[in-house]
């Protein structure tokens, strides 16, 4: 065991301490105003970038960059492959800063102007995909990158292509991750298909195959698609028999992450193990606090939704 992996396995183990915890969540989400749920939230760990004049949006948004902070100092302390590892679970930020990127450069104005999420040594291509100047030029640059080409220049294409690839590599590379990964993309490919309606081009068909298998991306029904899943991404459509009930299953999936991701922090290994699961659960983390600042700004409500799975 090397002194690396003991000091990133010690230093995950303490970033465990910037989530807010059931409790933390259920005072924001419990907040009578959105006001009242920044201000709490400025005692946190959350604190960056919040004032009290900060809406909705901005907020939301300020917590996912204060996870992201946090994925970036535990990538620091690790050696090569638990960075990778890292990187590819925060894969989820540089998507967000193409998928704004493509807007731009597609002459589509933005609801407000936003600064791409600061990467650093998370970024995959993100510095050269920030340098493209149209929608065929960002297409060529992800084709050229580990992200691959999407199969087509759209934003809808692009960002489900960047998905599937996120998923695909995950699973390759990071062992902890794979039903989490091959669940994610189920619950993609099932929207994407059976609820939007859209095909997946064929590159991006093509990747997906290799995770959900080439009958389950072929089928022409939702029944028939969750029938021929793989287990390692079956169960996070277990229950659902209506496609239109696939918002039902986000929340299962985040619950079952955040579940992984402790079982993963038990006992003292000194693998990358528990660097996986810090990432888990501090995403679970944030994803709680995002839903709990909306059920602020509509007045505070007291809720289960957001409890952590027993």
């Amino acid at each position: 065991m090397g002194a690396g992996r003991v000091a990133g396995v010690t230093r995950a183990r303490a970033m465990l301490s910037r989530g807010l915890g059931t409790a933390g969540v259920r005072e924001v989400a419990t907040a009578p105003t959105l006001d009242d749920a920044l201000r709490y939230l400025g005692t946190t760990a959350y604190r960056r970038d919040l004032g009290p004049a900060t809406s909705l949006a901005d907020a939301q948004r300020a917590v996912g960059a204060t996870l992201l902070w946090h994925l970036r100092v535990l990538a620091g302390w690790q050696p090569r492959s638990g960075a990778n590892a890292v990187r590819l679970l925060a894969a989820g930020f540089e998507i967000a800063n193409v998928e704004e990127h493509l807007r731009t450069v597609s002459g589509t104005p933005l609801p407000r102007p936003v600064r791409p999420y600061r990467l650093g040594m998370l970024a995959t291509a993100w510095p050269r995909l920030a340098r493209t100047g149209s929608p065929a030029e960002l297409r060529g640059a992800l084709a050229a990158s580990l992200w691959g080409d999407p199969g087509a220049e759209s934003p809808a294409a692009v960002a489900t292509g960047m998905r599937i690839s996120a998923a695909v590599r995950t699973a390759a590379a990071v062992p902890e991750a794979v039903r989490w990964a091959t669940g994610r993309l189920a619950l993609l490919v099932g929207r994407e298909v059976f609820v939007v309606g859209r095909r997946l081009a064929q590159p991006s068909a093509r990747r997906a195959s290799r995770l959900l298998g080439s009958a389950a991306v072929r089928a022409v029904s939702f029944a028939d698609f969750r029938q021929r899943l793989p287990d390692t991404g079956r169960w996070a459509l277990d229950g659902i028999d209506d496609a239109a009930d696939l918002w039902r299953a986000e929340a299962r999936w985040w619950d079952r992450l955040e579940r992984d991701g402790t079982e993963l922090l038990r006992g003292s290994r000194m693998s990358s193990a528990p660097v996986v699961g810090t990432v888990a659960v501090l995403s679970a983390d944030a994803w709680r606090v995002r839903g709990a600042l909306e059920l602020a700004a509509r007045g505070g409500r007291p809720t289960e939704v957001f409890d952590a799975p027993g």
